[in-house]
């Protein structure tokens, strides 16, 4: 298989002029995108890219495909060597596309422009589809968020049904799941070795249909409930996510089958996490951080946010009943090295429109760097799903030193002014107290530098709710917490007069939540002197706690039932009390508060409001 040399600061390539301006008569790996092709290690179909080019692979991207035509963006380039790649974006399309309230959102973030409408929903089934029809014998792999979280029978919010794995429903021949560095690479040195794509049946973090036949009846393997008796039974579906969330977070996980209809699923188990040796080659490829220059000219919001920003780690151990990160990237962290991310520092500060802030030093959640458990084999063999609910793990090393280190280094740098933390705090990580002495005085150190250095205006945290029920149910710390955190933040504003503000994130209609729990925390953020402006109605994605009991009813934990506001009235309902100061709500607000009776919120948010009408 030929290879190319690269030219410093040359983008993949995009059509087919700029295959030939290269010497290519034929690419080996074709990657069709649902976003613009940003060459940045935070855009995962420019880390593909680069990492299989890495490997000695012609690789092309195909940005955001015309499929409602004729079809000649799919064949523009012809027929890879090895396989077509699908990268439906960096977020699920329906997310991307659609609000809590289904209404069709105006814009796109990953588009030139903001323009909405340059990705067809589903473009993991729709691209594989016009593949399909066009170049039947070249295989096509999936990947990317929206076929990782859909990689088992999930609930899918906007059309408000049970899906099979997206696997049923495109004609992809296989799916990588999670960070796809390591399987990609794997599929195609096995494909241009002679292997067929129907022989990959065993490598990990992938998805592969099978016979049923094949489904095993003892041994390792988890069985999972077919789709179809989910499909009627709840409970079967809540089981189900139990066993999916448990082992996308193992160490050392098991493979996870499920059959649907006369297809068995076949979901190959994880990667243990990535190595620093691991992570620091990918990130160290040689990225032009920029968009390709077919955008010229073109604003891309989503770039807009990243251009200046440095990611240093992966994964999550928070394990929030509504996130996803953790079933992607897996809870235990992957840091790169001190050089690794100083060379990428060094590289934002050499760029044209550098002024000297790097916008954010952080990661899936900016204080985790560096951190994992003290005695690893004990993690090896952990199946929590959280490493800090409902209290921090006492094997959980929460030194902030590394990332002091770092923020340090960084901001030495003679063309660094100020670097910010954009990523979110996890203060209950930050704060707790180990009962070291020496590391209390680090983390109390990292809280005060955090506030007086790294603040760019608004430091942006997430308690997400008042309701302590709430929270148990979200799997996160008591409000009282987020309280304590405020008085720190205050006291270092004061001391050191700044005016800094404080911007906490909340969630209405929450599994658990009911109105009488978002009127309580009208009051009490009212309390405390908040206008809340991060707020959001909870938008059940595939492949989370909180869905699948939004869905089901049922924690899949416990098994008990779990109420959730599902009509849109009930949804409006808890919404409107995020905004009591608008004139507009006043009233409606006041009479479903003296409904329950509750005098004592309607006086504690409008004083010398009657009780009674």
């Amino acid at each position: 298989m030929p290879s190319h040399h690269r030219i410093e600061g040359q983008w993949l390539p995009t059509t087919r002029k700029e295959m030939e301006h290269l010497g290519w008569d034929q690419a080996d790996v074709i990657i069709f995108t649902g976003d613009a092709y940003i060459d940045h290690p935070s855009m995962g179909a420019a880390v593909i890219g680069r990492v299989l080019e890495a490997h000695g692979y012609r690789v092309a991207i195909v940005p955001q495909p015309n499929w409602r035509d004729d079809l000649r963006d799919f064949r523009k380039l012809g027929e890879p060597s090895l396989f077509f790649g699908i990268h439906a974006g960096a977020m699920d399309s329906m997310v991307n596309h659609y609000t809590a309230s289904r209404k069709r959102r105006n814009d796109d973030a990953y588009t030139p422009e903001g323009r909405a409408g340059a990705r067809p929903d589903y473009p993991t089934i729709v691209y594989a589809e016009a593949l399909k029809r066009l170049f039947p014998h070249v295989p096509v792999v999936a990947g990317g968020i929206e076929a990782s979280l859909r990689r088992v029978a999930h609930y899918d919010y906007w059309q408000d049904r049970l899906r099979p794995s997206i696997l049923i429903d495109s004609p992809a021949d296989l799916l990588v799941y999670g960070m796809g560095e390591k399987p990609i690479v794997q599929i195609a040195d096995a494909l241009r070795d002679g292997a067929t794509i129907d022989s990959l049946t065993s490598i990990p973090q992938t998805v592969v249909r099978r016979q049923v036949g094949e489904v095993p009846t003892e041994g390792d393997d988890v069985v999972l409930n077919d789709y179809a008796t989910c499909q009627r039974d709840a409970k079967a579906q809540a089981q189900n996510f139990r066993q999916i969330e448990v082992e996308s977070n193992l160490w050392h996980g098991h493979n996870l089958w499920q059959v649907t209809g006369d297809v068995a699923i076949k979901v190959n188990r994880t990667n243990p996490p990535m190595t620093t040796q691991e992570i620091d080659a990918s990130f160290d490829l040689p990225y032009t951080r920029l968009p390709h220059p077919r955008y010229l000219g073109k604003r891309i919001p989503a770039y807009e946010m990243i251009r200046h920003s440095v990611n240093m780690h992966r994964g999550c151990f928070g394990g929030c009943a509504f996130c996803t990160i953790s079933a992607h990237q897996g809870k235990f962290i992957a840091s790169r090295s001190k050089a690794s991310i100083m060379r990428e520092v060094e590289q934002v500060t050499r760029m044209a429109d550098f002024k000297g802030y790097i916008s954010d030093l952080g990661g899936p959640s900016a204080n985790m760097y560096g951190m994992h458990g003290h005695d690893l084999s004990r993690c090896q063999r952990c199946a929590r799903p959280s490493c800090l609910h409902p209290k921090p793990c006492p094997n959980l090393n929460t030194d902030h030193s590394a990332l002091l280190d770092i923020y340090h280094a960084v901001n030495a740098l003679p063309a660094v002014k100020k670097s910010f933390i954009g990523s979110g705090v996890r203060y209950d990580l930050s704060m707790h107290r180990t009962g070291d002495r020496r590391i209390d005085a680090v983390n109390a150190r990292y809280n005060e530098e955090l506030i007086r250095f790294h603040v760019s205006g608004r430091l942006k945290v997430a308690p997400e709710h008042t309701s302590d029920a709430v929270l148990q149910v979200m799997r996160k710390p008591s409000f009282a917490l987020f309280e304590q955190f405020k008085a720190l933040f205050d006291r270092v504003n004061k001391r050191y007069n700044l005016n800094q503000q404080l911007i906490p994130y909340f969630i209405s209609s929450h599994p658990a939540c009911r109105e009488e729990d978002m009127a309580e925390l009208a009051a009490i953020t009212k309390r405390l002197n908040f206008h809340l402006e991060q707020v959001q109605d909870f938008t059940p994605t595939p492949m989370t706690v909180s869905t699948e009991a939004f869905f089901t009813g049922l924690h899949p934990y416990t098994l008990k039932p779990v109420f959730s506001a599902h009509s849109r009235e009930e949804k409006l309902a808890q919404r409107q009390y995020f905004f009591w100061y608008d004139a507009k709500y006043r009233q409606a607000i006041q009479a479903a508060l003296r409904r329950m009776h509750r005098p004592d919120l309607l006086a504690a948010l409008y004083p010398g409001a009657p009780r009674r009408r």
